[in-house]
């Protein structure tokens, strides 16, 4: 038999009173379902919450009675009261009036009243203990913070604290500045102090969260924003944090529902459909997550994160051209986007273009300007494609072989037209033999026609910079003719009469020479007279390598190399560090070691390593520095070790470290074999393409295992036999011919691979190495070197009690998640030895792969 409404309020009323929340709770929910307005109803659902504790929750059910019947005195009372324990009391003051206006009177209202007064003078009391601030010092403050002169307001705030410590607005200034330049301790401090002022302060328990979330500490972060939620339930930004909190922890389908939250509090939150989108990218799910990404731009147009990570799908789905026409579209709108400029690199890496496009070619110049968002050579394929769809370079690189270049002149006003040619000359070696032919030719005309350059123009000279440079960077790759020779030593000779009749040299001469041998090995280089022109050239092919000498001075030492291979490599790089480099790939900002490890989705054995927060971390091999740099911004508050057998490899990785600015790593010369001497366990060793070139890397490696915490975390990079079968061919060939490995054998020997028509030496010219005289020492004639295979690397790390976590290489992955589509397939190396088998050339570069140690028992 159905209740009657008031039989069902009287049923709720007795479970009330009889402590039973549950049964009340179901009795008075019936009732507002039938009846939304039942002002009793209502009155007790909100008593319900309050006795739960619930005081926030009740206030919409108390404002709902009173609506429904402002004559019931303590529906008033309860509102009052419930505004009060929230400490909302210019609320409750401005309640209390409304129900003396409305007839309220009684000792029980005289009694809320003496009760509100004392509260609020206690409030008053303890505000007047601490006073705000003058007037004058606040809105100083506020406009500092205004014009983002976010450290000067962090400081003065710090200051002003310690006088006027009760005030609100300097605590929630002081927080909001020290979150903003990254002191994010100081940050949770400073809204913690504000809640001690105003406890029902939402903005400030979102604000901690946000903290919380950029340190890595992702429950603490969730808490926080649940907090602000408890508060204020019609938070959408909370919502939205909330859920991005959940994206970090992995757990994408409570993010989705936390960011459609948002939404449903507010419909054109612009900022929740990217999150949306950007959880659906995270699963996989393309088709969904444009149309999320759609929808947050017909919300915002000019939304440039949107276009970025459209991009990031677009790609995914094997769209580069789409993907990168997104990411222009997020640079036209905020034109020094590093995201962007970060995106469009990747995107390059893995494209060859078969449009002109005179417009992407200013792009890739802007980002090869900015100097730190991608590896030059990374690119150089895809950039030198674009630029060979122009009819003014294409001309020049169909000419016959053994056509000289009567006047270079013509030809280099052309190239001069294509600013990205000169730009990528400058920066990395231009792995195209069609171009290198065409700068062999330029060089021997511009020998050639030296006398009669008078007066060379200034697009002359840009060009000799760029092709002086290219050389130097390529390491005089280039062989030369007897001719050659002899109109060098001719030049060179009359060079040293002028200087001794205290002149100096035209320009184009000085880069006509630099183009055939750096300018630091002459004596006469300390009298040129540094001009715009030559300027540039100046700095690389001298200064820069004589603050490489003075920083040799300074390196540490950590004992003398007696191992006899360790010798040998070392003396290889020390006549050819390796690899010389002008741009670097940085990461875009440091990340905890969760992050880092969630974004190349690591399988971990044992998760304390994510809570390290300030790491310890050895690069075992770091060569010219590419690796320690990129490590060392990488991984957030990270202490940085790097070692090489080589100073002038350590030398070149310290200078280019100063030059980026880059503090928090130590370099030391030691071989791997003598680190039991530094008596120092690490949290992360990364050691890629060492390891390979020693006597035994198992031995080597057990050493590095050695210096690993428990739970530590290896990145080991090693050769693939299968990937390099046409290297040991060709190997075995410069063995057998007893080639050596002086400059002038290498360069002979390469001529002969390049014209050759043996399908090996074809597959070599694939290779960036093959385009450098050391990366081509280090890929032909390296003096050791070792290849594995994926099942003597899992047969390795039993033997050394590593598991697998991984491989980094993302492009890879993809492409192998393609066949294998289980969640663990990606940690199967048994699945990956099957791949490898049928994708031969997938590791050319290296195995390299993440690793950590665990107790195996």
């Amino acid at each position: 038999m159905e209740l009657t409404v008031d039989q069902a309020l009287q049923k709720g009323i007795e479970a009330h009173r009889a402590g039973k929340a549950q049964e009340a709770d179901k009795y008075y929910t019936a009732i507002l379902k039938a009846q939304p307005k039942h002002p009793d109803a209502n009155h007790n659902m909100g008593a319900l919450a309050v006795g739960l504790g619930k005081v926030q929750e009740a206030l919409p059910f108390f404002k709902a009675a009173l609506e429904a019947n402002t004559n019931i005195a303590q529906f008033w009372l309860s509102y009052i009261d419930a505004l009060i324990k929230l400490n909302q009391l210019e609320k409750a003051k401005d309640v209390l009036a409304k129900a003396k206006r409305n007839g309220a009177k009684g000792d029980r209202f005289d009694q809320i009243e003496k009760r509100l007064s004392k509260v609020r003078k206690a409030t008053a009391v303890k505000n007047s203990n601490a006073q705000e601030p003058p007037q004058e010092k606040l809105l100083k403050l506020i406009s500092l913070y205004k014009q983002k002169k976010l450290k000067k307001v962090f400081s003065e705030a710090q200051k002003l604290t310690k006088q006027y410590a009760g005030s609100l607005t300097l605590w929630n200034l002081l927080g909001a500045s020290a979150a903003q330049i990254g002191q994010l301790d100081d940050s949770i401090f400073a809204f913690q102090k504000a809640l001690l002022i105003k406890p029902n302060f939402y903005e400030a328990h979102n604000n901690i969260g946000n903290a919380f979330k950029d340190q890595g500490k992702l429950e603490e972060a969730i808490a926080a924003f649940k907090k602000a939620i408890s508060i204020k339930p019609d938070f959408p930004e909370a919502y939205n944090n909330l859920g991005n909190a959940f994206k970090d922890q992995g757990k994408l389908e409570e993010a989705i529902v936390a960011f459609n939250k948002a939404i449903s509090i507010k419909p054109d939150f612009s900022g929740a459909y990217y999150n949306i989108g950007n959880a659906l990218k995270d699963q996989d799910k393309l088709v969904e997550a444009i149309e999320a990404y759609t929808k947050a731009l017909s919300i915002k147009p000019d939304y440039a994160e949107v276009y970025n990570n459209m991009g990031i799908v677009l790609k995914k789905q094997g769209k580069p051209v789409e993907a990168i026409e997104a990411y222009t579209k997020a640079l036209a709108i905020k034109p020094d986007y590093a995201e962007a400029f970060r995106s469009i690199g990747f995107a390059l890496q893995s494209i060859i273009f078969n449009k002109p496009n005179r417009e992407l070619q200013k792009t890739i110049v802007s980002l090869l300007d900015k100097k730190i968002y991608i590896r030059p050579k990374d690119i150089a394929k895809a950039a030198i494609s674009l630029l060979k769809l122009e009819s003014t370079l294409q001309k020049h690189l169909q000419l016959p072989d053994g056509y000289l270049i009567e006047n270079p002149i013509d030809v280099i006003s052309d190239l001069s037209e294509l600013p990205l040619l000169l730009e990528l000359m400058r920066v990395c070696p231009i792995p195209d033999l069609e171009l290198e032919k065409l700068f062999i030719d330029l060089r021997r005309s511009i020998l050639s026609n030296i006398s009669s350059l008078k007066e060379a123009s200034p697009e002359f000279l840009l060009f000799q910079s760029a092709l002086a440079l290219q050389c130097f960077t390529n390491e005089y790759l280039y062989n030369h003719t007897e001719e050659e020779k002899d109109a060098l030593q001719s030049l060179e000779t009359n060079l040293k009469k002028v200087f001794k009749n205290d002149q100096q040299p035209s320009p184009q001469i000085i880069l006509t020479i630099a183009s055939y041998k750096s300018l630091n090995q002459y004596d006469w280089c300390k009298f040129l007279v540094v001009t715009d022109d030559i300027q540039e050239v100046y700095a690389r092919q001298i200064e820069e390598p004589n603050e490489e000498e003075k920083l040799k001075q300074d390196l540490n030492v950590l004992g003398e190399i007696t191992d006899s291979i360790s010798s040998e490599v070392r003396s290889q790089y020390e006549e050819s560090p390796y690899p010389r480099w002008v741009n670097l790939g940085l990461h875009l900002r440091p990340m905890p070691i969760s992050n880092v490890l969630h974004g190349i989705n690591l399988k971990l054995h044992d998760n304390r390593i994510t809570e390290v927060e300030e790491p310890d971390i050895l690069i075992a091999g770091c060569g010219t520095g590419q690796h320690s740099i990129g490590t060392a911004s990488r991984f957030k508050s990270s202490n940085v070790l790097a070692i090489d057998l080589s100073l002038s490899s350590l030398a070149f990785a310290k200078r280019k470290s100063e030059e980026l600015a880059i503090e928090n790593i130590e370099y030391m010369q030691a071989d791997i074999l003598d680190l039991g001497q530094l008596n120092k366990k690490f949290d992360i060793i990364e050691s890629a393409g060492v390891l390979h070139h020693m006597n035994d890397p198992v031995a080597g490696w057990k050493v590095l295992i050695d210096c690993l915490r428990q739970g530590g975390l290896i990145n080991i990079g090693l050769y693939s036999e299968l990937a390099r079968k046409h290297i040991v061919k060709i190997r075995e060939e410069i063995s057998e011919a007893g080639i050596g490995s002086s400059k002038m054998e290498m360069r002979s020997f390469r001529d002969i691979i390049i014209k050759s028509n043996q399908d090996h030496h074809k597959l070599i010219l694939n290779s960036p190495a093959f385009y450098s005289l050391s990366t081509l020492k280090d890929l032909l004639f390296h003096v050791q070197e070792h290849r594995f295979t994926i099942p003597q690397i899992k047969d390795c790390l039993d033997e050394l009690g590593l598991r697998f976590c991984g491989f980094e290489e993302n492009n890879i992955v993809a492409h192998f998640k393609q066949t294998n589509t289980c969640k663990e397939d990606p940690y199967d190396l048994d699945k990956w030895h099957s791949y490898e088998k049928a994708n031969p050339q997938v590791f050319a570069g290296m195995y390299q792969f993440w690793c950590q140690k665990v107790d195996l028992d």
